[in-house]
């Protein structure tokens, strides 16, 4: 059977800005039409990845191919092939959805019969027809993601990169983003290239690259990275946080990991292994817990540390708000 050559071919990428290792050698590739999340932590290299991608940053060395094209000498067919969401917002609030669409148009030199045809298309399909003449100042942060979203798609790009596309949106919101991206997957067979630090947002992926520190330490489907957890997880809390790790590991054999005073391990057959921990821990046990494993998981096994939820790092959020790069 053929196989279908990734739309995204990354290899050995790098980035350092001065003394900085920002992204180390990643290598994967995407398909034509799969979602596709890069999961981390803010500063973990997510955002200067995708900065490669669309050509807006140099790596430092490694070579990257979007739509078949070089990301440093071909730039400009790169960009002609892609559709780009910034994590902070690069709208002309004083201008309506319609004319932010339509100088975006001008810049694709669009033919104005597809110009206004396609503007109508994808504001009927974010839900803003009825909100097209109006001042964009006036639209709540989910509107103004939904016309960026719109805008990215204007030229009919191959990929769509999104970087943190739902931050900052509370959680109804960002399910109707992303009721929103599914939809336009399947009626526009857009490839899409996404990075998060949400875990339910993570779970939207066909795939999804675990990345920390500028290294990728895992990559498969959801329930494939799940699975690789090793079983069900047991999250305790004893007197003694760590002498219960310490006692866990000598009696099983298991390396539990410790997050503050919460101890967590993996075992096949939660259920039946849990009685025989409560009644044969020398420790008192104040509080346990017994689950399937989540992405939260996967990213503490691959890490050894929860995800950071910080703030966006100042050196990405000047990229967001400077770079246009039409």
């Amino acid at each position: 059977m053929t196989q279908t050559a990734p739309i995204v071919e990354v290899h050995e990428l790098s980035k350092r800005f001065g003394t900085l290792d920002a992204v180390k050698a990643v290598s994967f590739g995407v398909a034509p039409g799969e979602i596709f999340g890069f999961l981390g932590p803010n500063g973990a290299g997510k955002t200067t990845t995708i900065n490669m991608l669309c050509t807006l940053v140099t790596p430092t060395s490694g070579t990257a191919r979007v739509n078949g094209f070089d990301v440093t000498r071909q730039r400009s067919d790169v960009r002609r092939s892609i559709g780009l969401v910034f994590q902070s917002t690069t709208l002309d609030e004083y201008l309506s959805a319609e004319q932010n669409l339509r100088f975006h148009a001008y810049a694709y030199a669009l033919p104005a019969d597809v110009r206004e045809r396609r503007i109508s298309e994808l504001l009927q399909m974010v839900e803003l027809a009825d909100r097209r003449t109006g001042s964009v100042r006036l639209y709540s942060g989910g509107m103004k993601r939904r016309l960026e979203i719109a805008r990215g798609l204007l030229h009919h790009p191959r990929v769509l990169f999104l970087d943190e596309p739902t931050l900052g949106l509370d959680p109804q919101t960002r399910r109707k983003i992303w009721d929103h991206l599914l939809a336009l997957r399947e009626r526009e067979g857009v490839t899409i290239f996404f990075t998060t630090h949400y875990m339910d947002e993570a779970e939207n992926c066909d795939r999804i690259a675990v990345i920390d520190h500028g290294k990728i330490v895992g990559l498969d489907t959801p329930d494939g990275l799940k699975h690789d957890v090793g079983g069900d997880v047991i999250t305790l809390q004893a007197d003694d946080t760590a002498g219960a790790a310490a006692e866990i590991q000598e009696r099983y054999g298991i390396s539990p990991t410790v997050a503050g005073d919460a101890i967590s391990l993996q075992v096949a057959r939660g259920e039946e292994f849990l009685p025989d921990l409560i009644r044969t821990l020398s420790r008192r046990i104040r509080s346990v817990g017994l689950r399937r494993p989540t992405l939260e998981d996967v990213f503490l096994h691959l890490t050894g540390h929860e995800i950071r939820d910080e703030g966006i790092d100042e050196q990405q959020a000047m990229v967001a708000r400077f770079a246009r790069w039409r």
